[in-house]
């Protein structure tokens, strides 16, 4: 099947797909004389099981030792299950920063009057350089949904 066909089988974008086999997620497919991509059936199995860890939010290189792991048909359950809870507490480290960036804006929002008045408790607080120092030492930062960094404050 070409591209097309295997995005539309695996639920994968074709854009995808092709950045996949290009940071070797996937194997590079055969192509036609033409130069088109040629895909299997296993190709799309391959795309389902990317595209399902990268819902549950798993960088890159996790899926590339889970696939790995997929692939090892003599792998330990425990390898698997380390990188799942390994995966379950950077989840829930940014759902902590999560809700405290929501409780945050709640109160200042309830400070806010949001009539026709110029001041305003939000943009008084963003604008505050003492804390966007204090922020530059503990906030948590994402790449791709995944938290790479929480330095204490």
């Amino acid at each position: 099947m070409n591209i097309g066909q295997a995005a539309k089988a695996s639920g994968v974008s074709a854009k995808m797909i092709r950045y996949y086999e290009s940071i070797g997620l996937i194997a590079p497919v055969h192509r036609t004389d033409a130069g088109y991509r040629i895909y299997d059936d296993q190709d799309v199995h391959t795309l389902r099981f990317i595209s399902r860890a990268r819902d549950l939010g798993f960088s890159v290189d996790d899926m590339r030792e889970l696939l790995a792991l997929w692939r090892d048909r003599e792998r330990a359950s425990a390898d698997v299950k380390a990188i799942a809870l390994a995966h379950v507490e950077i989840l829930e480290e940014k759902a902590r920063a999560l809700q405290q960036m929501s409780e945050t804006l709640k109160h200042l929002a309830s400070h806010c009057h949001g009539d026709g008045r110029p001041d305003c408790p939000i943009i008084e607080d963003f604008a505050k350089p003492e804390l966007a120092k204090q922020r530059l030492k503990r906030k948590p930062r994402f790449e791709a949904g995944v938290l790479v960094s929480a330095k204490p404050g």
